[in-house]
């Protein structure tokens, strides 16, 4: 893959803008230089509609000037003194951040783990459009389809290179494939569409086509003829696909800039058991070929994996540099790189299996409702309270009975929590891994 990108040209623009910002008179600054390559290709109906490759560099230089920070990007490093003179200029007028600086020295990484990020498969417009168009072919063979809602086949590699005023330079490729379908069941008004796709790092691990088009088709047509419910309180299900998103909603609960603005309905119960006893959600930097994997973060700072929930009780914040200072605590290793300056977050994060399976899970519930898809973003994040369009099928006696939409899901999320139980289906292939969860006793809101 050095034919395409050549980390050692990144390395050396990276390390031209900190020589140059501290030339400038920057007290101390890192820099941040990505490229990638990546090529993507639509089909529908058997015909391609589009093939798109993209080839893109970024380079990022952040200076701080006592407690005052500034940032400027550009695509191309022609003039690396002049970047890094505008960059301590605007620094200089910039307000006070008592929270700004680089990381401590002592809390770098000292040696990058191998963590099998790059595959080194290069991919063609022509393999990509085949594989698209089996994975459409295997859509519309599925009885009942009426329709491809558009079947796609992409391939992304990507280079980074963080160096620091303060010593700290590493850098990693990374490679990410993926295939994906939409389908349509039904005619004119009656008709309903579901999907399904996948994404690995390493294209060996990835689904057959074939698999996923055939369960895009399978997932639409049966969801054709949804019902409507009345307004009740019932047991729910989320499957796994759909749990996600509860993990999600945990993720920014527990997010250490959050918790330093006071914005979050966590912020108070660092220690608490904010699930049942059992419980485990951990945070992994390091899962080999894992969708969030990296070597370090986005300040060069050393992680480890982290049991954010531990039998139950919250355990630790997501925490980068800033946030760490303003809490008073130290960081752990989880800041990303955001525009100027960096946001603390989670990595491949992971809602540990429970024992039954979704089937027993539904036989346990005996009636209520399996949520396979959400519409909407009403959570609020003060709060806790949740409200959510969302659609899937309703069951009796642990048994589907029949598909259902236009119905709204509500809560609060601390109760949630504290009633969820994790079936045993894990899917851990993205970098949000649930399994399916039952929470007992929703309020739903129907016809």
């Amino acid at each position: 893959m050095s034919e395409l990108i050549d980390q050692s040209e990144l390395q050396s623009r990276a390390a031209r803008l900190v020589e140059a910002a501290r030339k400038a008179g920057a007290d101390a600054c890192d820099a941040i230089a990505v490229t990638g390559v990546s090529l993507g290709v639509d089909v529908r109906e058997g015909k391609v509609e589009e093939t798109e490759r993209a080839e893109g560099d970024d380079v990022t230089l952040r200076v701080f000037v006592g407690k005052r920070t500034a940032a400027v990007s550009a695509n191309q490093l022609d003039d690396a003194d002049g970047l890094a003179e505008r960059a301590v200029a605007m620094a200089k007028v910039a307000p006070e951040d008592p929270f700004a600086g680089l990381a401590d020295e002592a809390l770098l990484v000292k040696k990058l783990p191998e963590l099998e990020l790059l595959d080194t498969k290069e991919m063609t417009a022509e393999s990509l459009t085949d594989m698209a168009l089996a994975v459409e072919e295997a859509g519309l063979a599925v009885d009942g389809v009426s329709k491809s809602g558009g079947a796609g086949a992409s391939w992304r590699l990507a280079g980074i290179v963080l160096a620091t005023s303060h010593g700290f330079q590493g850098s990693y490729l990374s490679s990410r494939y993926g295939t994906s379908m939409t389908a349509v069941a039904g005619e004119g008004t009656q008709m309903e569409r579901d999907y399904d796709f996948d994404s690995r790092t390493y294209f060996e691990d990835l689904e057959d086509p074939s698999a996923i088009g055939r369960r895009a088709g399978e997932r639409a047509v049966r969801r054709l003829n949804p019902q409507k419910l009345s307004t009740r309180t019932a047991n729910v299900i989320y499957e796994s696909r759909a749990a996600r998103s509860i993990l999600g909603h945990l993720t920014g609960a527990i997010n250490g800039a959050s918790i330093a603005r006071k914005t979050s309905f966590l912020k108070d119960r660092m220690g608490e058991a904010i699930f049942s006893p059992g419980i485990q959600v951990v945070d992994d930097p390091f899962k080999r070929r894992g969708a969030a994997t990296r070597p370090f973060d986005g300040e060069g700072t050393k992680a480890d994996v982290l049991n954010m929930i531990e039998d139950g009780v919250l355990q630790h914040w997501f925490l980068d540099g800033a946030s760490a200072r303003e809490l008073g605590l130290t960081p752990n290793g989880r800041a990303h790189r955001s525009g100027s300056g960096t946001t603390p977050g989670a990595t491949n994060i992971t809602l540990m299996p429970g024992e039954k399976s979704l089937e027993e899970m539904m036989a346990e519930a005996g009636n209520g409702l399996l949520v396979t898809d959400l519409i909407g973003h009403g959570v609020n994040g003060i709060t806790g309270d949740y409200s959510r369009g969302a659609a899937g099928f309703w069951f009796e006696n642990g048994k589907i009975v029949e598909p259902v939409s236009e119905i709204t899901i509500a809560g609060n999320l601390n109760d949630m929590f504290k009633r969820l139980v994790p079936g045993s289906d894990l899917d851990n292939r993205y970098s949000s891994a649930t399994p399916s969860v039952l929470i007992e006793g929703m309020a739903l809101a129907g016809s």
